[in-house]
């Protein structure tokens, strides 16, 4: 009951990171293994708890999308054929090796999200650049997001800010936009991962129940705490979470 109560927290806590700046993977990921999943199946479990959350994101974002140029919605493509390569590979991936580059992995999105200001201040100068992209410029904007989706099936965390990258790189500046098409491709992306490790057996119900149900009402939750704390003290405090988690698991690694 103990470790459900914790992964129930790291639900809740999670989804209200999520809801205000992005990165609550940091810490239920981390949760599910030190409650006793193994690697590889928590992070197949979190894949799944997630998702749900995704489409509440493309909901709130429904009217931004309508704006979104048709043709952007060919990215789904990419991002689906990304994200079953990226859980297959997962998949695929010895226990024991996944778990000794899981501290790196949270390290790379940990940095992510705390360079997040400067990589959108610069995604903004680029896509002033390409407001008007080229075919040449496009293709390379596809390739790019299949190399997310692969990654976003792999491990996930930090996705979201890779596919503004993409979509800063494609030309668009209007963030709602942005995020509506970022949600949908998450959908796309978690939704087909999901899919294999379910078909797989490498989820834990009861905890994607628990995580997932936890995770709305924090998203719930982070809107009110979104004017109280701000974006820059909970991305601070993430990035905080992120780095502990990295040493604790990297120092679990080495006596696994």
């Amino acid at each position: 009951m103990l470790g459900y109560a914790l992964i129930a927290i790291a639900g809740f806590v999670a989804g209200a990171i999520n809801s205000i700046a992005g990165g609550g993977t940091l810490l239920s990921f981390p949760a599910l293994m030190w409650v006793g999943r193994s690697a590889v199946i928590a992070n197949a479990t979190n894949t799944v708890a997630i998702w749900p959350g995704s489409l509440a994101g493309v909901f709130g974002f429904r009217h931004d999308l309508k704006r979104v140029r048709p043709w952007l919605f060919w990215l789904m493509i990419p991002s689906l054929a990304g994200g079953i390569a990226g859980a297959v590979l997962l998949l695929h991936t010895r226990e024991k090796t996944f778990s000794r580059i899981v501290p790196f992995l949270i390290l790379g999105a940990t940095l992510l999200l705390a360079a997040q200001e400067m990589i959108s201040r610069l995604l903004n100068l680029i896509a002033k650049a390409h407001a008007k992209p080229t075919a040449g410029w496009v293709v390379f904007v596809f390739a790019f997001q299949l190399l997310v989706a692969l990654y976003g099936g792999y491990f996930g965390a930090g996705m979201g800010i890779l596919m503004l990258a993409a979509l800063g790189l494609i030309g668009l500046t209007d963030l709602h936009e942005m995020n509506g098409l970022k949600n949908l491709l998450a959908i796309c992306i978690n939704g087909v991962a999901a899919i294999y490790f379910a078909v797989a057996g490498a989820v834990d119900w009861r905890d994607v129940a628990v995580m997932a149900v936890t995770s709305i009402l924090g998203g719930l939750a982070g809107a009110k705490l979104a004017h109280k704390l701000g974006r820059k003290f909970v991305r601070r405090a993430v990035v905080a979470i992120g780095i502990v988690m990295t040493v604790a698991l990297w120092i679990r690694a080495q006596f696994a």
